[in-house]
C-alpha cells in the first residue's frame, strides 16, 4: 500500500515539475504587499510570481501620467534584488536600456549582465558581454562573467575572456586574476596559479590579501610547506596589504594538511589576536579549524568569546558550532547548545534541527531523530528536502521501509520549490528492496516515475533488467528510457540484454 501512494505521489510531482506555469493571475499576486503607500516600488513588490510582468506594472504607472527617472529606475531594481525578484529586477533595466532616454551607468550594464546569467543563460550573457557600448561597461560586466565561467569550470572560455579583457587594457585590479586562480584551484591545476601571480607582478597589478591566500594554498599542493611560507613572508613584507586571520587561518590549514600540528596551533593563535570585534565571521573559521585538529576546549572557548561581539548569534552561528561538536563526537553538548538556540530563536530554522537530527541518524539512534522530528513540528519547524533525506537514509538503515517510502515521498514533494535531488544510494536502497522482494510491477512503476524525474541511472536499469529476466518480461520499454536518459551500457548490462534475445 506504502509503495501504490509512493507512485501515484511521485506522478503527481513529476508532472507538475514539468509542467507549464499557467498565466492566470490571482488575488494572492497583488496581495503580498499591505503597505498603504502607492509608488512605483510598493506596486512592484506587490509582484509576488515571476510570471507576472514587471513591465506592464511600469507602463501602467507612466500612462497613468507618472514620471520616472533613472534613479527611480535604479532604485525599484536595487528594491527588487533585495527582495531576490531577480526576474522582475532583470525586466526593469532591460526596459529601462531599451529607451533612448535614459544613460545607463557602468553598474547597470553589470548587474543586468549578472541577472542575465541567473535568468536566462549564460549564451545570452555573453551575447549581451561582446555588444557593451564601451570600455567601463565591459571593465564593470567582465567579473560576473568571469565569475559564471569560475562556476561552470569553462577554463577555455575564462582564460579567452582574461585574453580579451587584458588586450583592451581592462585588468587593471586583482580580482579577475583571483578569479583564475580560484578555478585553477577548482580544477586542481595548482601549478599554474604561480603564473598568474608573475602576469599580475609583470602588469604592476597590486595582490590583495585574497591574491596571496590563494597562491599559499596553491603552492602548498605543489611544492609543499617551505613554498607556501615564503609567500607568507613575501605578504608580511608587502606594505600594502594586512595579515589578517583568513591568511593566518589559511596557513594553519596548510600545517593542518601537513601534519605539523604545533605549527598549526600557533598559526590559530596568532589569528585570533586579528579577529574583529564587531564580526564574527573571523571566530567560526577559527571554530572550524580547531575542530579539525580535534580541540573541543578550543572550540568551546572561542564559541564563548564569540557571544562577546554584538549582534544578533544567528541560525549559521548555530549550526556551526553544532557541526564542529558533532564531529568531534559531543552529542551532549551539541544537544544543551541546540536547546539554547531552541530558547532564543524568533524564528524556528529547521536547519539547524537538521545538524542534530542527521547524527541522531549516523549513530542509529532513530528513536531520537523520531522525537527530535516530531518536537520541531510542535515548534513550528517545517521540514525540508534534507529532513526527509535525513530520515529517509536512517528508515533504511533500520530497514523500516514504509516510513523510509513515506519520507521520500515528502522529499520529492520539494521538487518543485528546489534543485534537490535523492541520493542515488537512497533511490537504490529502495529499488534493491523490491527486487529482493520479487515487486516487479512495483519496481516497474517506480523506475518510471524515477525516469521521468530524471535521475535514473545505469545501476537502477541494471535491477530492473535483473527482474524482467528473471519474469520473462519484455525489455523493449526499459531500452528506451535507457536512450532517451543517455545511459552507456557497461558489460554486465549488455549481457543482461543479450539474454533476452533482443
Amino acid at each position: 500500500m506504502a509503495f501504490r501512494c509512493l507512485f501515484f505521489t511521485l506522478r503527481r510531482y513529476a508532472y507538475s515539475s514539468r509542467r507549464s506555469i499557467s498565466s492566470k493571475t490571482t488575488p494572492m499576486d497583488e496581495a503580498a504587499c499591505t503597505c498603504k503607500r502607492d509608488d512605483l516600488t510598493s506596486r512592484m513588490l506587490k509582484l509576488v510570481f515571476p510570471r507576472r510582468s514587471a513591465t506592464a506594472v511600469l507602463q501602467n504607472w507612466i500612462d497613468q501620467g507618472h514620471k520616472v527617472t533613472a534613479s527611480d529606475l535604479r532604485n525599484v531594481s536595487r528594491q527588487l534584488l533585495k527582495s531576490k525578484r531577480h526576474k522582475h529586477a532583470l525586466e526593469i533595466l532591460a526596459w529601462m536600456e531599451a529607451q533612448n532616454r535614459f544613460q545607463m551607468s557602468a553598474a547597470d550594464h553589470a548587474i543586468r549582465l549578472e541577472l542575465i546569467i541567473k535568468i536566462q543563460s549564460l549564451a545570452e550573457a555573453e551575447e549581451y558581454f561582446e555588444h557593451l557600448p564601451n570600455s567601463s561597461s565591459r571593465k564593470a560586466a567582465c567579473l560576473p562573467l568571469l565569475h559564471a565561467y569560475v562556476k561552470e569550470r569553462a577554463i577555455e572560455k575564462a582564460e579567452a575572456l582574461m585574453l580579451k579583457l587584458n588586450d583592451l587594457g581592462l585588468t587593471v585590479s586583482p580580482h579577475p586574476f583571483n578569479e583564475m586562480m580560484k578555478l585553477y584551484m577548482a580544477t586542481s591545476q595548482f601549478e599554474r596559479v604561480p603564473t598568474v601571480i608573475l602576469q599580475m607582478k609583470q602588469n604592476k597589478i597590486p595582490l590583495n590579501v585574497l591574491s596571496y591566500n590563494l597562491w599559499m594554498s596553491a603552492c602548498s599542493e605543489v611544492s609543499g610547506v617551505a613554498s607556501a611560507e615564503m609567500v607568507y613572508k613575501e605578504m608580511v613584507d608587502d606594505k600594502n596589504v594586512e595579515v589578517g586571520w583568513s591568511t593566518l587561518s589559511t596557513l594553519a590549514n596548510i600545517y593542518l594538511k601537513s601534519g605539523l600540528i604545533k605549527k598549526a596551533n600557533l598559526a590559530l593563535k596568532n589569528a585570533e589576536k586579528k579577529l574583529s570585534a564587531h564580526n564574527r565571521l573571523g571566530y567560526f573559521f577559527l571554530i572550524t579549524m580547531y575542530a579539525s585538529l580535534s580541540n573541543k576546549e578550543e572550540v568551546l572557548r572561542l564559541w564563548e568569546a564569540s557571544k562577546k561581539v554584538g549582534g544578533r548569534i544567528t541560525s549559521t552561528n548555530y549550526m556551526c558550532i553544532l557541526l564542529c561538536l558533532v564531529k568531534l563526537g559531543d552529542i551532549a553538548e551539541a544537544e544543551r547548545i541546540f536547546r539554547e538556540w531552541e530558547s532564543k530563536c524568533w524564528k524556528y530554522d529547521i536547519r539547524v534541527s537538521n545538524v542534530l537530527l542527521g547524527a541522531y541518524m549516523r549513530t542509529g539512534s532513530m528513536d531520537k531523530a523520531e522525537s527530535l522530528h516530531l518536537h520541531t513540528l510542535e515548534r513550528g519547524g517545517c521540514p525540508n528536502y534534507k529532513t526527509w533525506e535525513i530520515l529517509m537514509e536512517g528508515w533504511m538503515k533500520s530497514q523500516n521501509m514504509d516510513k523510509a517510502i513515506n519520507a521520500m515521498k515528502k522529499g520529492l514533494s520539494m521538487l518543485k520549490h528546489c534543485d534537490w535531488r535523492p541520493n542515488p544510494g537512497l533511490v537504490m536502497a529502495i529499488a534493491g528492496f523490491l527486487e529482493e522482494h520479487g515487486n516487479v510491477n512495483d519496481l516497474n512503476q517506480y523506475v518510471k516515475v524515477i525516469h521521468q524525474l530524471g535521475i535514473a541511472n545505469l545501476p537502477l536499469y541494471k535491477s530492473l533488467l535483473r527482474m524482467h529476466l528473471l519474469f520473462q518480461r519484455p525489455v523493449f520499454d526499459i531500452l528506451k528510457m535507457m536512450e532517451k536518459d543517455e545511459i552507456e551500457m557497461d558489460d554486465e548490462t549488455s549481457a543482461l540484454v543479450q539474454a533476452f534475445k533482443v
